[in-house]
């Protein structure tokens, strides 16, 4: 009987290679008639507030974040900037070539599997068109849950859903959002992906101190789950995770 019942996931940066902004959300900037790189930087400081959920839906959340950038489009192109931004954002999603087969692999074993995703409007809207989306068991969104990790009830709603403990759980992430903290604090074990992309991930908040156990490549934790879970010769102690 394996060790954990569960492995809980980040989602980008972790199921889905580095992420950075493409050429895509030029034509959002376009057409809210704001300067690209205005739009960025009021994106990259209020992703916290547009990620909690709080600001409305997606248009709601698109025209606070006009506000902010000092534009006043109309409602036509409110809504097709949010249309536009949804591309752009699935443009930018790259599911790791071994995130379908590390999730089937993970089932294979008996776990059940989940993502917890700071996040806003447009995962949940475009996740379940993903290869992954039949491999998971459990969706919890930052967007959709009111809150952002490292706050432990995205991680408690996880568990509940699952109708498992946190100790029954391993958390696999990237790191941003202090996530891993924020799961071991929540009573999960945790552990971090270090793949060579994310040199260049765009990613805030992140667990900058982290000194905890780190995988080189996602479809390490399926031979991670499996060493935990084999019996141990006699003459040894616990199973070291590798750092």
């Amino acid at each position: 009987m394996p060790t954990y019942q569960a492995v809980l996931f980040d989602f980008f940066g972790t199921l889905s290679r580095s992420v950075q902004r493409g050429a895509a959300h030029r034509s959002t900037a376009e057409l809210l008639g704001c300067p690209p790189s205005t739009l960025v930087d009021v994106l990259d400081r209020t992703f916290y507030e547009r990620a909690c959920g709080r600001l409305g839906n997606a248009e709601a959340t698109l025209r606070w974040v006009c506000e902010q950038a000092g534009v006043h489009p109309s409602d036509d192109a409110v809504r097709a900037a949010v249309a536009s931004r949804h591309r752009a954002i699935r443009a930018d999603t790259r599911l790791r070539d071994e995130a379908v087969p590390t999730l089937t692999a993970l089932r294979q074993l008996g776990l059940r599997t989940g993502v917890i995703s700071d996040c806003t409007h447009e995962l949940p809207a475009f996740l379940p068109q993903l290869p992954i989306a039949p491999l998971l068991d459990v969706r919890v969104f930052s967007v959709q849950a009111g809150r952002c990790k490292p706050d432990p009830a995205l991680y408690q709603a996880a568990c509940r859903r699952l109708d498992l403990t946190p100790a029954d759980c391993l958390y696999v992430g990237d790191g941003g959002s202090q996530e891993l903290t924020g799961a071991e604090r929540a009573g999960m074990t945790a552990v971090r992906l270090a793949a060579p992309d994310l040199a260049g991930h765009m990613v805030f908040n992140a667990d900058a101190a982290w000194t905890g156990p780190v995988l080189h490549a996602l479809d390490e934790v399926v031979d991670l789950v499996r060493a935990v879970a084999a019996p141990l010769p006699a003459a040894c102690g616990s199973l070291p995770v590798s750092a």
